[in-house]
């Protein structure tokens, strides 16, 4: 080996070794602090660069008297070496490097721990990428001599293997990739039988072998296999060989030729000697379910004193149980006799009535399956047990998450145990609930007369006693999360999942089940709600509950009984609000009861029209006597009234021209109240706007009581001035026409089909009123923006100009990232109304309400379709309205005005685009792209100068915050640049002359051939590119790539395009591959890099220059590098790996690829299983992430000065 040592020092140093020993002791050692630390990773770090550190790496690696810390060390200089020096080292030192692995491969044994055997593996594969098939010649034959050792030695090969197959077929590996066909060929001839090798490919290549041996790996791993499960006796290291056989296997039984894996026997292998039902089977048989009954109890713990290793074997063995479920849900014909089957149904119910939601879940899990299955849920084990399953699961549907987190309940102790942040526990709780509810709902099903008496019944006996051992209602002691009222969610949640359970079985009995039957179901259901109706409620969201579950019994099960909806809207009318201003709680519960019992009349209007509108004169006199007795402001008296606009409107059984001229009537003055010369005056001014909104008053105020001295303004009283504001405020808004309008257009034209005859008289309606509220109302929105900038409150000094950030910044509660839950963040909200804070929040709910009540009233205009769009005067003005002030808006407000701006842009007619949608989109990612690169830019500054914890919150929400904004963005621009996307449907006869053929294309057309919506649209996805969110990134890489081949013509615009792409978004991609942030999405980064040099190298020679004022990338690279290219011209995995070699050395890389070994928390660690009942889908995660790399320097890699 000496031979082979050629300019590697061979001197092995001692007191170096010695250093490297000591220096990991300090980065391993939790005590050592972090200066320490750091200069020993340093020390670490630089010695990867010496020449000498092959060499060290193997000497440390192969001397197993050294920790095996040490060792692992050894191995990450040699990974090293060959992964980022490899090509630097002649054909002497590259062999050396060789020899040296495949010595510690030779010499692996059973004591050498798992993680060292893994590296020595992963290194063979890494040399074998590099050098195999190539001038690696002889490798197969080494894996053969090793194969005929140990046991040891055979789990390496395997491991080999494995790893080979999933870096060649599997994973998007840039080394395997970029000798992608040689080592495939390779792969496929070791693992194929020769006999099968010469059947397929008679005329292959010979003059290049590479295999040894007939037999092929495919044969080898059988026979071993084999030899592990037939071989007599209870041996752990056989059985673990023949699970690492399992591995592999899978991992290659993808790609190998499917007649060798007959030539091998393999399948044979695997299934004769034990039938599957017979290795199965026995699991479910008494005796054996009696040993895992035994052995739950014993490990079942007490919430108060949790023994956490018993606790942990209750999971795992829950798990087990699922699995075995799972599999007996799957197969029925594994069904072990009745009494083995009895008793493991036995041990489902007793582990799902575990306290420990955890332990239960998975297990409620088995029972949805078995529910689902036609032979098992006709059992007698099954049957048996549908009543203790459905008590269990009424007693489970309680709001965890509403009790307190100091609860004595078993359940909160043990989700306290379990889940660490609200996330977690919001998911999970999400979907312990979904599976009771799933189980309720197959059981009705299945018997929907037994179930339904008992689901029923049970709900009347606790309706009956909700209060039952708790102190009577009280409106000073009022709370939302009581404990009679979560007692009635439960029954009314269990009552629900029930109706559509029924609802399923009246639907698949259709001709099955007689129509007597379907009357007695039906009959009850009424009966029993007509019964809970007559009970008398105070709690207001008692009353707010049993209305929501009478109206489910309306519109589901009895929706054909119009006389009884008819019962429950007469209900909802009668229903009382005795209101308390005194008791803030409860006064609160009657004002979102009266909203909850408006917007229900609203929906049973919409269901009912047409026999509403039988009895009208009726149900007139009926809304206008309440509306008279407990509306207590014009907007409650409105939605009242849109109760008749909405039955006028959808009731098609009267003639339209009555219903026309009624309808007119409502909107008269409403548009009155738009067109008014008052309005439009105060509307004129920034000044006289804060006027109108009643808020004139509150820069004096902020300037007299130094508001910007208070640290904390939730805790500073207001005086009698603050609280006359906030109702000047709250006056003024009342007054406005937006909210009334709103409710007016969203009630014409929700749920509606586009050209159906409610929708056209709803077209009809508003079209000749909509250019009389359109001025108004764009001014309106103008203004609210406008509010926002600090530079428009002019009478504050200019020290205090921080305060206007502070009073317009909203607050509110969001998953990950917020502090407790949803209704602790609102009960605080409610505490401090009476603060300073709550002025603050005043003013934000004012202008809130009139920028976001502008947005909707577009968006339902929207619907109206061309009698919107066709508005010559509109698109200049709107665009101004929405855009010009919109910079001064919070990131959370600006994500909040591109999603309800989104259907605007969405809903426009093909025959509008061109009028409308261009200056539109054209501002919006103007200011899109100007909002979120700043912000970015403020969060990178921040994230490297903030410290504590305070800092850390503030700064984890405000980055949750702009990737919200951002994805919204990115998503906004891949509906419009998706070249799939059909145009809004026209309505018939709707003539299609006079469109160009842009117009006539789909959106993305009509972008692409516009110039000043394509340019801002370009520029926004450039700076996407830096932005740090993954998501966002992704799909923008993609967008780009979809655009690339669309310049590759001769054009104005198709050059000054093609060379940004070459420059702007080349830079940027390059930039955040040297960005360790991006690794994980190197490969689309590469990607997005090659199409551009594939496409526009042989127009321009632009994006070769960029590459060229790259350090150390000679011309001869380059050109070598575009060469592979044009040849993967069709092989997009080869493209990557080309790029992705051509940047190696300004690649980020991972914290994997630097060496290191991760701890986790073994107390942390869960199943994934465990895993899959916590899945949310965050906009945040939640997590801190590490402080960015210094990229000083990068701008320079591109030869700027």
């Amino acid at each position: 080996m000496s031979d082979h040592r050629h300019n590697l020092k061979q001197a092995y140093d001692e007191g170096q070794t010695d250093q490297i020993r000591k220096a990991l002791e300090v980065i391993h050692d939790s005590r050592s602090p972090n200066s320490l630390r750091q200069k020993a990773s340093e020390y670490l770090d630089q010695l990867k660069s010496d020449e000498e550190a092959p060499y060290h790496g193997y000497s440390l690696a192969a001397d197993k008297s050294q920790s095996p810390i040490v060792r692992h060390y050894g191995l990450s200089l040699l990974e090293n070496a060959i992964r980022h020096r490899w090509t630097d080292y002649t054909v002497e030192q590259s062999t050396a490097l060789r020899e040296w692995e495949l010595s510690l491969a030779q010499n692996v044994t059973d004591q050498d721990p798992f993680f060292i055997r893994t590296k020595i593996a992963l290194l063979w594969v890494e040399l074998a990428k590099r050098s195999w098939a190539l001038y690696w010649m002889d490798m197969d034959e080494r894996l053969v001599q090793m194969w005929e050792g140990s046991l040891a030695s055979k789990e390496l090969v395997l491991a080999i293997l494995e790893m080979l197959s999933e870096d060649i077929f599997g994973h998007e590996d840039a080394t395997a990739g970029l000798r992608g066909t040689d080592l495939n060929r390779a792969c496929v001839d070791i693992f194929t039988p020769m006999a099968v090798l010469l059947e397929h490919f008679p005329s292959r290549e010979t003059s290049i072998n590479v295999r040894y041996g007939d037999e092929g790996w495919l044969s080898r791993i059988a026979d071993l296999l084999e030899y592990c499960i037939t071989t007599e006796g209870n041996d752990e290291a056989r059985q673990s060989c023949a699970v690492k056989v399992l591995l592999t296997l899978r991992s290659v039984v993808s790609w190998v030729i499917p007649k060798s894996i007959s030539a091998s026997r393999l399948v044979t292998r695997l299934c004769q000697y034990e039938d599957f039902k017979e290795l199965v089977g026995p699991m479910y048989m008494h005796d054996t379910v009696e040993l895992f009954q035994r052995l739950y109890e014993w490990s079942c713990v007490d919430a108060n004193d949790i023994d956490e290793e018993k606790y942990l074997l209750s999971k795992k063995l829950s798990e087990m149980i699922y699995n075995l479920g799972r599999l007996l849900g799957e197969r029925p014909s594994l069904m072990p006799d009745e009494d083995g089957l009895d008793s493991f149904f036995g041990l489902l119910m007793n582990i799902a009535k575990n306290n420990s939601l955890q332990v239960s879940i998975t297990v409620l899990h088995v029972w949805v399956k078995v529910l689902g299955s036609e032979k098992l849920v006709a059992s007698a084990p099954v049957t048996s047990r549908v009543g203790e399953l459905l008590e269990l699961c009424t007693q489970r549907v309680i709001k965890y998450e509403a009790l307190p987190e100091d609860s004595p309940n078993p359940s909160i102790i043990f989700l306290n145990e379990d889940l660490d942040t609200m996330p977690e526990r919001h998911a999970f709780l999400g979907n312990y609930m979904r599976f009771c509810k799933t189980i309720v709902e197959r059981i009705v099903q299945q018997q929907p007369a037994d179930a339904l008496y008992h689901i029923l019944g049970q709900a009347e006996r606790v309706i009956s006693h909700l209060y039952d051992g708790e102190p009577a209602f009280n409106m000073q002691s009022y709370s939302k999360t009581s404990i009679p009222s979560l007692r009635l969610d439960a029954q009314c949640s269990v009552i629900e999942a029930a109706l559509k359970g029924s609802a399923r079985w009246l639907t698949g009995q259709a001709g099955i089940a007689s129509n007597y039957e379907q009357e007695v179901v039906l009959q009850n259901l009424k009966v029993w709600c007509e019964r809970i109706l007559g009970l008398h409620f105070e709690d207001p969201l008692v009353k707010e509950r049993v209305i929501q579950l009478a109206v489910g019994f309306a519109t589901g099960p009895l929706k054909q009984d119009a006389r009884f909806a008819f019962r429950v809207f007469e209900y909802i009318l009668d229903t009382e609000y005795h209101d308390n201003p005194n008791f803030p709680a409860y006064s609160e519960a009657i004002k979102d009861l009266q909203a909850f019992c408006i917007h229900v009349l609203q929906r049973l209007a919409m269901k009912f029209p047409d026999y509403l509108i039988t009895i009208f004169d009726e149900v007139e006199r009926k809304i206008n006597q309440v509306s008279q007795a407990v509306s207590q402001d014009d907007y409650t008296r409105t939605r009242y009234c849109s109760v008749l606009f909405i039955i006028t409107h959808r009731a098609t059984s009267v003639d339209a021209q009555p219903r026309q001229e009624r309808l007119e009537m409502f909107l008269q003055s409403l548009v009155a109240q738009w067109r008014s010369d008052e309005l439009s005056n105060s509307l004129s001014s920034f000044n006289s706007f804060c006027e109108l909104l009643g808020c004139r008053g509150i820069q004096q105020y902020v300037s007299q009581r130094a508001l910007h001295a208070i640290p904390d303004w939730s805790t500073h009283q207001l005086d009698d001035e603050g609280k006359a504001l906030q109702a000047q405020m709250q006056h003024a808004l009342d007054k406005l026409p937006l909210r009334t309008t709103k409710t007016f257009l969203n009630v014409s034209v929700e749920k509606l089909e586009q050209h159906s005859p409610p929708h056209e008289m709803a077209c009809l309606l508003w079209e000749k009123n909509m250019p009389l509220i359109l001025p108004n109302l764009l001014r309106s929105i103008s203004q609210a923006h406008a509010f926002h900038d600090p530079a428009n409150w002019k009478s504050l000094p200019p020290e205090m100009s921080g305060v206007v950030q502070r009073i317009l910044t909203d607050r509110f509660w969001q998953v990950g990232i917020s502090t407790g839950s949803r209704d602790e963040f609102y009960a605080k909200v409610g505490d401090t109304k009476s603060t300073v804070e709550g002025l603050a929040s005043s003013v934000r709910a004012t202008v809130r309400a009139v920028r976001e009540t502008g947005y909707k009233l577009l968006c339902y205009m929207s619907l109206l379709g061309e009698h919107f769009y066709s508005y010559k005067e509109l698109p200049q003005p709107l665009s101004e309205a929405l855009f010009t002030d919109a910079y001064a808006l919070s990131t959370h407000q600006m994500a909040i005005l591109v999603e309800t701006i989104r259907p605007v842009i969405e809903n426009c007619p093909v025959s509008s685009r061109s009028h409308f949608l261009s200056p539109i989109l054209a501002a919006l990612f103007e200011q899109l792209d100007r909002k979120a690169s700043a912000e970015w830019d403020k969060i990178e500054q921040r994230t490297k100068a903030s410290e504590g914890r305070a800092s850390l919150d503030e700064e984890m929400r405000d980055e949750s915050i702009l990737r919200q904004l951002t994805y919204t963005s990115v998503m906004l621009v891949v509906g419009l640049l998706d070249p799939n996307r059909p145009n809004p449907p026209m309505p018939d006869g709707a003539p299609s002359n006079g469109l160009t053929n842009v117009e006539h294309g789909n959106v993305r057309s009509f972008i692409l051939g516009t110039p000043e919506i394509l340019k801002p649209l370009i520029l926004f996805c450039t700076h996407a590119i830096r932005m740090r969110d993954i998501r966002s990134c992704s799909f923008i890489t993609r967008v780009l790539g979809s655009l690339v081949p669309e310049f590759d013509t001769i054009g104005p615009i198709d050059t000054e395009v093609r060379e940004f792409l070459s420059t702007e978004v080349l830079k940027a991609c390059i930039t955040s591959l040297h960005d360790s942030y991006f690794v994980d999405m190197q490969k689309d980064l590469a990607q997005l890099i090659a199409n551009i040099l594939i496409t526009y190298v042989p127009r321009t020679n632009t994006p070769k220059q960029i590459l060229l004022s790259l350090p150390s990338m000679p011309v001869e690279k380059i050109d070598r590098a575009m060469q592979q290219l044009y040849k993967a011209h069709q092989n997009t995995r080869q493209q990557r790996a080309i790029v992705l070699d051509l940047l190696e050395s300004l690649r980020g890389v991972s914290i994997s690829e630097q060496g290191r070994i991760a701890r986790p928390d073994p107390k942390k660690v869960r199943s994934a299983i465990q895993e899959r009942y916590m899945t949310v889908d965050m906009q945040g995660d939640g997590v801190k992430e590490e402080l960015s790399p210094d990229l000083g320097g990068v701008a320079d890699m591109f030869g700027q000065p």
